[in-house]
């Protein structure tokens, strides 16, 4: 099943960057701060305190786009928020958004404390603009995340390069089961480039 258009609120400026190899280049250049940025973030709100400025929203980081933070712990998922819109007037302000609900919000985990913040590697998720696919042919979870909808509000999302996700059959069935779509309904699927940086 077709998917529909992609969505009209991620710039243009962003889609230049994730399709143009040389700006893909400088972005995940510019982009290296940012899980420092997030890790900072969750200090200041645990700490009740302003976060540290590490770097300034200009540039490529002056760009809305939407983010996912992942929190691991010794390899272990602890927590992971995202979205397929930005939500912040730039990747700064996103990602600090998005760091700070993956540690607090996360429904699958406790919030996070000072003391896990120091054991907790912290992985920002730049999105590209959502691409309409016609045949699973041209998935690849290595390289591409995908959303899949019923149509009628229900959707999931997983991101690319997930341990032990190696087929696309895999890939959609669990971000069918992330949205509890019944098996056999027709799927609206669309992908999506990441850009992803450590931390």
């Amino acid at each position: 099943m077709v998917g529909p258009v992609p969505e009209s609120s991620i710039l243009p400026s962003i889609i230049s960057v994730m399709s143009d190899l040389p700006d893909r280049r400088a972005l995940v250049e510019a982009a290296k701060p940012l899980p420092s940025i997030g890790r900072e973030a969750i200090r200041a709100k645990l700490e009740h305190c302003e976060p540290q400025e590490i770097v300034e929203a200009s540039g490529l980081l002056a760009v809305p786009s939407p983010v996912f933070v992942t929190l691991r712990i010794l390899g272990e998922l602890r927590g992971c928020i995202g979205s397929l819109r930005p939500l912040c007037a730039n990747l700064v302000e996103e990602t600090k958004d998005r760091a700070c609900a993956a540690a607090f919000e996360d429904p699958r985990f406790p919030s996070l404390t000072l003391r896990e913040l120091e054991q907790t590697d912290v992985e920002v998720s730049i999105l590209g603009p959502l691409e309409t696919v016609d045949s699973p042919e041209e998935l690849d979870p290595a390289h591409f995340g995908i959303e899949v909808s019923d149509g009628r509000g229900r959707r999931g999302v997983l991101l690319p390069e997930i341990a032990g996700v190696e087929k696309v059959a895999q890939q959609i069935e669990l971000a069918r089961q992330k949205a509890q779509i019944p098996r056999g309904t027709d799927l609206e699927i669309r992908r999506f480039s990441v850009i992803k940086v450590q931390g």
